[in-house]
């Protein structure tokens, strides 16, 4: 809601800031695909450059040969910035991963606002990252960055009730319309161990309901919740409360050797 607030408002900066994991860029081409009828938009992801490649990126998205020079590269993103207002369209411009970006980069994208007539402004800017985002914003040297930055969304990761309806919401898409696939104590070990984050929460069902099906069962149990998080740990400093049954682990191996 505040991205297609301050879309519509013309609000120019917005900020879009999430954990790794919580569908940022989902979300994004879901906002992009609800305003292009009447927006011009670029979609930018490659933030590890130099900050004259910016401009560069666009205009190629944009369709346009850059030019030699970064004088006559602001000439052509202005001409192509005003064919746009002219046939009244707005002009949107995402960056992802803006963690990433250099404090020069930045600079840069702040001068990009500067595109304007005396009516309004002719670009929007969202910049979208991880929290991390926000401690770079807050060095002395972007100051006027930070200034400009009108509004600003979070993604919060899911509570416990909201994961279970997540996971329901999931499995309805994927056309399940039986009887709960997971029990009360599979879901408790998913929620602890998925922190909210819905890339884990998927990661962990998948892999739950691929050593359901290898076990020929109709439900997820607890045992087959702690089984797939033993092994998808890169350390052992979560500890599942439910023992392993040696049955799962000879099935699991089953299971891996029909897929393989």
């Amino acid at each position: 809601a505040s991205l297609y607030c301050a879309f519509h408002d013309n609000r120019g900066f917005s900020m879009l800031i999430a954990p790794p994991g919580m569908g940022k860029t989902t979300l994004l081409f879901h906002f992009l695909e609800s305003i292009h009828e009447s927006a011009r938009t670029v979609f930018l992801f490659d933030t590890q450059c130099e900050p004259r490649d910016l401009i560069r990126y666009i205009l190629r998205d944009l369709g346009i040969t850059p030019a030699g020079n970064a004088v006559e590269m602001h000439h052509q993103l202005n001409e192509a910035l005003l064919v746009e207002a002219r046939a009244g369209r707005k002009f949107v411009v995402v960056i992802d991963e803006a963690q990433n970006l250099s404090d020069e980069a930045l600079e840069t994208i702040r001068l990009l606002t500067n595109f304007e007539t005396p009516r309004r402004k002719l670009m929007q800017i969202v910049l979208v990252g991880q929290p991390q985002l926000c401690g770079h914003l807050l060095r002395d040297s972007l100051v006027q960055l930070r200034q400009r930055i009108s509004t600003v969304c979070r993604l919060e990761t899911f509570s416990a009730s909201e994961t279970a309806e997540y996971i329901d919401h999931r499995l309805k898409v994927a056309g399940h319309g039986g009887r709960l696939l997971f029990t009360f104590r599979a879901m408790q070990l998913i929620t602890e161990a998925a922190h909210g984050i819905p890339r884990e929460i998927n990661c962990l069902c998948f892999n739950a309901l691929t050593l359901c099906f290898g076990m020929k069962a109709n439900q997820v149990n607890h045992h087959m919740v702690a089984e797939v998080i033993n092994d998808l740990r890169l350390d052992s400093a979560w500890q599942p409360s439910v023992p392993e049954p040696d049955a799962i682990a000879v099935v699991k191996r089953r299971t891996i050797a029909a897929v393989l």
